[in-house]
């Protein structure tokens, strides 16, 4: 094994700027669409859905922590796979990741276009919700192809306009919380599937701060830096989803039925203004993700066809804008049939199993990277293999709460991953 080349980019991001990251990785439009099936699911417990995923998540994060103290160069997950698994792991694991990316998306997008129902219905439904969709990823696919450079001062701003309605939302709703939802020792345990499934969906709102990790290269001490930013973003999520799920309990006494949860709750407790603001902190919150999304991910189709493990098509560049034209197109056509075909329960279980395999094959890489990597720079967990084998179980049971409808289109894509990069093989 070579050593690792010094990263060329500017080491300046901060414990501070690796927890923005993680951040609003972790709030997209898990916790905005979650909240109402979730109850249906689980009920009264539904908070604690909240907490355990948490702590489950915990232990992926916490061997995250560690697989990031051994290298210092960008790349994240696909990074891990392919120094410890070889080049097709590597491959599969990038082509995983920009599927988890993909379907993240497109249930964002349709999460986006049912909260601009709130205003006027007709534009959640039938051909108006379709058309909506397709200006939406014909827009994000111009204005990327054209080379336009995102309109964002900071990633702080965009996690004030995130927090802001969220937390006057728990202001306002512990104020008046109904004791009565607080579950007790009589309250009915929820059924053992209902669990599982719930905890898949939980876990969409616990994804995302995986991509924290990928700009190693450009984070100020690396080794010490992502492990403290990845816990206290963890905690900070955590606690605000806990609160959030008892105030909308309390707030909204047909939580199940919900179509947009936390909406009806801020209208319950601070009226139409409350409503309005909620919807617009979803607006913005939803949009800066998919916007966002639509910058980095086509690249990924571009990084592989460049190192011609996809099709040169994918590589090829705008000879005006000198922006990666097909990539960004292919996704965003792509986005469009599963944002119209998929509702975000379904997108979001089929995202969240992606990320899952993802964490699996990482967590396998630590007892190798120990052996290998290890440095008195290293974060190493205590407890030997404890934590690791912890989150392989946490990742199993997770995965056997999978239904068939999301296996099926997730080995469909790891499928045809397979066969382009085996095709490339044999051209190259």
């Amino acid at each position: 094994m070579t050593k690792q080349q010094d990263e060329p980019l500017i080491r300046q991001l901060t414990v501070t700027g690796i927890w923005l990251l993680a951040v609003n990785g972790f709030i997209g439009a898990g916790i905005f669409g979650s909240p109402a099936e979730v109850a249906r699911l689980t009920g009264v417990w539904s908070p604690m859905m909240f907490a355990g995923c948490g702590l489950l998540m915990l232990a992926v994060i916490l061997c995250f922590a560690e697989l990031s103290s051994y290298f210092k160069n960008t790349g994240g997950p696909i990074l891990y796979a392919r120094t410890v698994f070889g080049p097709f792991v590597g491959f599969q694991t990038g082509w995983a990741f920009y599927v988890a990316r993909l379907t993240a998306y497109a249930a964002n997008l349709n999460l986006l276009i049912a909260t601009l129902g709130y205003f006027n219905e007709d534009l959640a439904t039938g051909t108006s919700r379709i058309i909506l969709i397709f200006v939406v990823c014909a827009f994000l696919a111009w204005i990327n192809v054209i080379g336009t450079k995102r309109a964002m001062s900071s990633v702080g701003i965009l996690t004030v306009l995130k927090f802001l309605p969220l937390l006057l939302l728990i202001g306002f709703g512990l104020s008046e919380i109904n004791t009565d939802i607080l579950p007790t020792m009589q309250s009915t345990l929820p059924d053992y599937t209902n669990v599982g499934t719930a905890a898949l969906l939980v876990i969409y709102a616990f994804v995302g701060w995986e991509a924290a990790v990928i700009p190693a290269g450009e984070t100020k001490n690396p080794s010490k830096t992502i492990p403290v930013a990845l816990l206290l973003a963890l905690l900070t999520v955590t606690l605000l989803y806990v609160l959030i799920q008892f105030v909308s309990l309390s707030a909204v006494p047909d939580l199940a039925n919900s179509a947009r949860p936390l909406v009806e709750a801020a209208d319950n407790l601070m009226g139409p203004a409350g409503a309005i603001l909620l919807t617009l902190g979803i607006i913005v919150s939803v949009g800066g993700n998919i916007a966002s999304n639509v910058i980095t991910t086509p690249r990924i189709t571009y990084a592989m066809a460049r190192e011609e493990n996809l099709p040169a098509w994918f590589g090829d560049v705008n000879d005006k804008y000198r922006t990666p034209q097909n990539s960004i197109i292919f996704f965003c056509v792509v986005v469009f049939l599963l944002s119209v075909y998929g509702s975000f329960v379904i997108l979001a279980a089929l995202s969240a199993l992606t990320r899952i395999l993802i964490f699996l094959l990482c967590v396998f890489c630590i007892p190798w990277v120990r052996k290998h990597r290890a440095s008195e720079h290293s974060f190493q967990l205590p407890g030997g293999l404890l934590i690791p084998i912890i989150a392989v179980v946490v990742c199993l049971w997770l995965l056997s709460s999978v239904s068939l409808s999301s296996w099926i289109p997730s080995l469909i894509f790891l499928s045809i991953g397979t066969v382009l990069y085996f095709i490339m093989q044999r051209i190259k």
